[in-house]
């Protein structure tokens, strides 16, 4: 199996996320700036809510992603209100054809004075055990 991790973060919560779960497949996490070049099977995929919905960055990344380079879409992320990106996330992979995993993680993240210190150490190793499934 061959994986990439890519990641968006304004605060540093998906960065740090993005960096477990790439140490735990053995790959580097890398921003959503660098794009996938070479086949993989796995892209594990780190974003979060702003505003309510995933930034216009995420969506022009998965919009510009080549379905011959990407066998599926892992994604993950923090937030401190709302939960899950997935619906909004798969909504764009579906316009370029790449499935998404049904599979996510996700964890509260830090913002102003909610969830002070996440992702925490325990969140850390929960991602890296959520992304040993897949190796």
């Amino acid at each position: 199996m061959t994986f990439a991790v890519r990641y968006y973060t304004k605060t540093g919560n998906t960065k740090r996320l993005a960096e477990a779960i790439a140490k735990e497949l053995g790959v580097q996490a890398l921003p959503i700036s660098e794009p996938i070049t070479e086949h993989v099977d796995w892209l594990f995929l780190g974003n979060s809510y702003y505003a309510f919905t995933i930034d216009p960055e995420v969506k022009a990344f998965v919009s510009s992603l080549d379905k011959s380079k990407v066998g599926k879409i892992v994604n993950f992320g923090s937030a401190a209100m709302l939960n899950s990106t997935y619906k909004k996330v798969k909504a764009v992979a579906d316009k370029v054809g790449i499935p998404m995993d049904e599979k996510e993680f996700h964890c509260k993240g830090e913002f102003k004075a909610f969830h002070k210190g996440r992702p925490n150490e325990e969140d850390l190793r929960a991602a890296a055990e959520f992304a040993r499934q897949y190796r």
